[in-house]
């Protein structure tokens, strides 16, 4: 008893009960704090009534007729244009993923992949896999040296680093099935940015000076993303890359065949060779993104619409979402310990499985439908005690019979009509391999990396790998990313997502339930300091402010790891419905991410 009452909050706040959880599972006693409401608006508790729950003060933006989130005010610009001039969710999408690849050459892309979640106004949903694959030359051991062990960094930088790309295909195949507005309409926005040149912000200035020893060594001949005068960007400066329209030109005119056949992919497989790279002009021919079956699943009566495999992303939100189902984090209270404790142990679990059994579908039995499971759940959740933390060394994947053995972007869109679209694509890391295409002035992917390289090795986010994710020709690597459509009552409620490597997953995690359970807007949930837990290394990760004091002594008592987080944890772009309607976007106040309405 003494060991629940501790984990609640302030003790002022408290009228402590008990309350069985009959409901489903996870029979605990859990004790409650007092809810306070005022004119019927939830008012979330926090652990001190000082604390400042928040990385900024910014707010929302409100539109009534429709609204894009995404990494970069010119392209969110861009995709209200769209609308504005007829064009639904989709048709944004379209133009906005084009003019990420201009304007946020960190992670906007036609040199990655990525994932669609798509509602239609009517209800119907639908997911498009456009993830890279890898090259047919790609084997299991391909980052291997002679005595089996990993070469270092061949993986993540370089010709051999990247996979096939995906992301104009994706699009292609979007505005064949759902689109209104001419292809070449939808491509111009992006050529007029790359050839007039956009403005570099403070953020993407210092990020191209970042990778300029980078791009020097290995890309020895070339220009790209280098100031003519030898000199450091700087915010206001224009970048023009002429040979970026040109490459989105021939996109515009051929559609597929502009980025997949032809000059372009003549520059690319070029590109390669000079590299010693393994991508073939048959790779580039017979990639194809894949429709999905979206995962669907229910929260205290929200209906969540994810991302499938080869995501890994809606599998764990769905596992997280029900772990902590039964625990009334509402009235616990925002980073209370308790509330904490139970998400940070879910998290520990789900990572764990995701480990073991996320890979292709085409190529391994991914079980959906067992790892989301009540009675699956049930059994993982065996070994939690409030008392102390579960040693991640203790937990494994878990046993299912018959099994075979952080720079990404995010936007959302919501039409007029209510359409929505969460799309999620990248480069892998920043900059991706940092191989600039000669002639065609893009990067490459180095998604390769997020493959399980060697069994039991992490890749760069620290994120563990099992056969079900070893490299195979045409194989889709691993990904975290998650982007999420969530309804209220069968009507469109909120659209969510972020990039982040492997922290992707526990960000929207967050993110959610900062509204569903804390009563926060789309914005204040998007600003709240966040933390994550990927079971191995066995450490929890927060941004500076988000557990108080008492908190991190309660917590380090029953033996949780916890370190600060020096740099920020996610960039959400998210956009929910208010109840009047009308459309809050919530951009993530940590990079240049805005959201416009209209």
């Amino acid at each position: 008893m003494l060991t629940f009452y501790r984990s609640l909050t302030h003790p002022k706040q408290l009228t402590v009960y008990c309350l069985l959880l009959t409901a489903c599972y996870l029979p605990l006693a859990a004790f409650c704090q007092e809810v306070k409401e005022s004119k019927g608006v939830y008012q979330f508790l926090t652990e001190d009534p000082t604390q400042k729950p928040f990385f900024s003060d910014r707010q929302g933006v409100v539109g009534k007729n429709g609204m894009v989130a995404s990494a970069h005010p010119e392209a969110s610009r861009v995709g209200v244009e769209i609308l504005q001039k007829g064009g639904n969710a989709t048709d944004a999408a379209v133009a906005v993923q084009f003019a990420l690849a201009v304007v946020h050459p960190s992670a906007g892309n036609i040199g990655g992949g990525g994932f669609l979640v798509y509602r239609t106004k009517k209800g119907k949903n639908y997911t498009l896999d456009f993830r890279e694959k890898a090259p047919l030359q790609g084997h299991k051991d391909m980052y291997l040296d002679a005595d089996g062990n990993v070469i270092q960094g061949l993986s993540m930088t370089g010709h051999l680093a990247s996979g096939v790309p995906g992301s104009v295909d994706g699009m292609v195949k979007i505005h064949q099935k759902f689109c209104k507005l001419p292809w070449t309409e939808l491509l111009q926005p992006a050529i007029d940015l790359a050839e007039k040149g956009v403005v570099l912000t403070a953020r993407e200035a210092a990020g191209l000076n970042r990778i300029k020893n980078d791009l020097k060594k290995l890309n020895p001949n070339t220009t790209y993303f280098l100031r003519q005068d030898g000199r450091d960007w700087h915010l206001g400066d224009t970048l023009i890359q002429a040979d970026l329209g040109k490459t989105l030109r021939r996109i515009q005119a051929q559609g597929r065949a502009g980025f997949y056949e032809g000059e372009t992919a003549t520059l690319l497989v070029k590109e390669m060779q000079r590299g010693k790279g393994i991508i073939s002009a048959q790779d580039l021919q017979q990639y194809q993104s894949a429709w999905r079956k979206a995962i669907v699943g229910q929260y205290k009566g929200y209906k969540l619409i994810t991302m499938p495999p080869v995501s890994s992303g809606g599998v764990a939100l769905m596992q997280l979402m029900k772990l902590v189902e039964p625990y009334p984090l509402k009235r616990w209270g925002w980073h209370a310990d308790s509330t904490l404790q139970v998400m940070i142990e879910a998290e520990r679990r789900v990572y764990a499985d995701r480990a073991k059994f996320l890979g292709d579908p085409d190529f391994v039995k991914v079980p959906i439908k067992q790892l989301t499971s009540t009675d699956y759940l049930r059994q993982r959740w065996q070994d939690f005690s409030f008392d102390k933390a579960t040693d991640s060394k203790a937990v494994k994947g878990g046993d299912i019979a018959g099994y075979e053995s952080t720079e990404t972007t995010h936007f959302s869109i919501v039409d007029k009509d209510g359409n929505a679209v969460a799309i999620t694509t990248t480069l892998n890391g920043g900059y991706g391999s940092r191989i600039v295409v000669e002639g065609a002035g893009f990067f490459m992917n180095n998604e390769m990396d997020d493959f399980s390289i060697k069994p039991g090795v992490p890749n760069m986010f620290g994120l563990i790998g099992n056969k079900a994710n070893a490299i195979a020709p045409s194989k889709r690597m691993l990904s975290s990313m998650t982007p999420t459509i969530i309804e209220k009552d069968k009507k469109l409620y909120m659209v969510v997502g972020t990039p982040g490597g492997s922290t992707i997953i526990t960000s929207v995690f967050q993110t959610i339930l900062n509204v569903l359970e804390h009563g926060m807007t789309m914005q204040q949930s998007v600003n709240a300091l966040k933390f994550h837990h990927q079971w191995l290394p066995d450490k929890t990760l927060f941004e500076n402010g988000a557990f108080t004091e008492n908190t991190i002594k309660r917590l380090q008592a029953r033996g949780y790891i916890l370190e600060m987080q020096r740099n920020t944890i996610g960039r959400m772009d998210c956009i929910l419905v208010r109840p009047d309607g009308s459309l809050e976007g919530g951009s993530d106040p940590r990079g240049d991410d805005t959201s416009v309405g209209y």
